[in-house]
């Protein structure tokens, strides 16, 4: 196995429904150690330069705002194979296509409203994480 870092963010939605809480024992069951995690709210700004990569899809605005409609809490995700660990628990991304038991099935709404995201592969992480976090924010150093 590969001890892996991932970002993983619980989303507005999610902040909002009051299930952070319960999202975050199943990491913690799942044996991935949260090495860093703040609550922040985005601005319009932040949300386009993180979801840079979708800025051509028609979806691109429309999550941009709905992530700088409330607070959401960012977290860097440390363990084995944690990319897939952590996108497994996650769940598919329309919830309605989600497997019973993961989290988008059992707290999200629709595909834009999902609860959570996480990084797809090591190099969409080292994008993602300092996205939100500095060196000197992450443990262990």
């Amino acid at each position: 196995m590969t001890t892996q870092r991932t970002l993983a963010i619980i989303k507005p939605d999610a902040v909002t429904k009051g299930v952070v809480g319960k999202i975050i024992t199943r990491i913690e069951r799942a044996a991935l150690a949260i090495i860093a995690a703040k609550l922040v709210h985005m601005t319009l700004a932040e949300a386009r330069g993180f979801y840079i990569v979708h800025r051509e899809r028609p979806f691109y605005e429309s999550l941009c705002a709905f992530m700088t409609q409330g607070p959401c809490l960012p977290m860097v995700l440390a363990g084995d194979d944690a990319i897939r660990k952590w996108r497994d628990l996650m769940g598919a991304t329309d919830p309605a296509k989600a497997a019973a038991g993961t989290i988008r099935k059992d707290f999200a709404a629709s595909i834009e409203a999902n609860a959570v995201h996480g990084s797809d592969a090591p190099e969409t992480a080292a994008f993602e994480i300092p996205y939100f976090f500095s060196s000197f924010e992450l443990w262990p150093r």
